[in-house]
C-alpha cells in the first residue's frame, strides 16, 4: 500500500528518505524555529483567554482599536514567553518532530 500523506500527494519530491545514520538533519534549526513558534502561539491563546473578561480601562476609552492592540499585544506576550522556554512546550515539539524525522 502507498503512502497517502497530503504534502507528498501534492509534491511527490518530498517523499525523502530519512537521514542515514549518523547525520544530522539538515533542518534541525528550522525544526526549532517551528517548535518555539508554536509554543508562542499557544501562550499567545492562554494571554487571551486570560484577558478576554478584562473590561477596557475608561481612561484611554476602549472600542475596537484597544481589541485589536490588545490580540497584538498577547501574540508578544507570547513571543516573550516562547524565547524563554519557560513553558517547556517547544521542547517537547522539537523532540517528537526530529523523532519523526528520523523514522520517516
Amino acid at each position: 500500500m502507498t503512502d497517502l500523506t497530503l504534502p507528498a500527494m501534492i509534491d511527490p519530491s518530498l517523499r525523502a528518505a530519512g537521514p542515514s545514520a549518523g547525520q544530522t538533519p539538515r533542518n534541525a534549526a528550522g525544526i526549532a524555529k517551528v517548535a518555539e513558534d508554536f509554543e508562542a502561539f499557544f501562550a499567545g491563546l492562554v494571554f487571551d483567554e486570560m484577558t478576554a473578561d478584562i473590561e477596557p480601562d475608561p481612561v484611554t476609552g476602549g472600542g475596537e482599536g484597544e481589541s485589536m492592540f490588545k490580540s497584538l499585544l498577547n501574540q508578544e506576550y507570547g513571543k516573550a514567553v516562547a524565547s524563554t522556554h519557560a513553558l517547556g512546550i517547544a521542547d517537547v515539539v522539537q523532540r517528537q518532530l526530529l523523532q519523526i524525522q528520523e523514522v520517516a
